[in-house]
């Protein structure tokens, strides 16, 4: 499989298939497509299927396969960001956001992840629940704005606001903190947790996640009357 990114702010990633090679994404990810990729539709087993849905995904993926000789098939990104190419294997796992997981090959496992604190993780929003790919090939993630990477090392830590943290490598260890002070945490505009990331590993943040987005245009929408 061969693949090129192309477009800002809203990239698409163009994957050149050859007989019999497929990818996996989640629905309504695929823009275009050559007319012999063959689409179908899986759950990938219970356990998996549920935990997609309990992340906020869908139950469902789609595979696309070439049939009968070479293929084309797009990806596109859902937000204004980046789109980035992951080599997936045993030892080079990644957790993204639950939101940022766009196509892979099929050897690419998806499964959910939980930060450490249980309780903290469950009001702390979009920093809860995460998605881990594992196993073996390409896969590429959607970021949410511009995209700064930070390599931690051994027992050093990243303070991160909820919502933009889009990734890391699955040797970083995270949790769900509360932000000190009840004059901060109600006053300050800040919300109410942080996420702590521990190294050692990389951490890929986004500047412009949804969540904000959607926060920065609310003003301006016309309300109901």
């Amino acid at each position: 499989m061969k693949y090129r990114i192309e477009g800002k702010p809203m990239p698409v990633v163009i994957c050149e298939m050859g007989p019999g090679e497929a990818m996996v994404t989640e629905k309504g990810s695929m823009c275009w497509m050559s007319p012999n990729m063959q689409m179908e539709t899986f759950g990938g087993g219970l356990g998996r299927a549920l935990g997609r849905m309990f992340s906020g995904e869908s139950i469902f993926l789609n595979r696309y396969t070439a049939q009968g000789g070479p293929g084309v098939i797009a990806f596109a990104s859902s937000f204004p960001g980046d789109i980035l190419p992951f080599v997936i294997s045993p030892g080079q796992e990644l957790v993204v956001q639950k939101s940022g997981f766009l196509a892979a090959e099929p050897g690419v496992d998806l499964s959910i992840h939980f930060s450490k604190r249980f309780a903290g993780g469950l009001f702390g929003g979009e920093g809860f629940v995460l998605q881990k790919l594992s196993g073996n090939g390409m896969a590429f993630v959607e970021f949410d704005g511009h995209i700064v990477t930070y390599d931690l090392r051994p027992g050093e830590t990243i303070v991160v606001s909820t919502g933009h943290l889009a990734a890391m490598t699955a040797s970083c260890t995270m949790d769900i903190v509360g932000v000190p002070g009840v004059k901060n945490a109600l006053l300050g505009g800040e919300g109410l947790f942080n996420t702590v990331v521990t190294g050692p590993g990389r951490v890929w943040l986004q500047t412009m996640p949804v969540s904000s987005m959607a926060g920065a245009l609310r003003p301006f929408l016309p309300s109901g009357s």
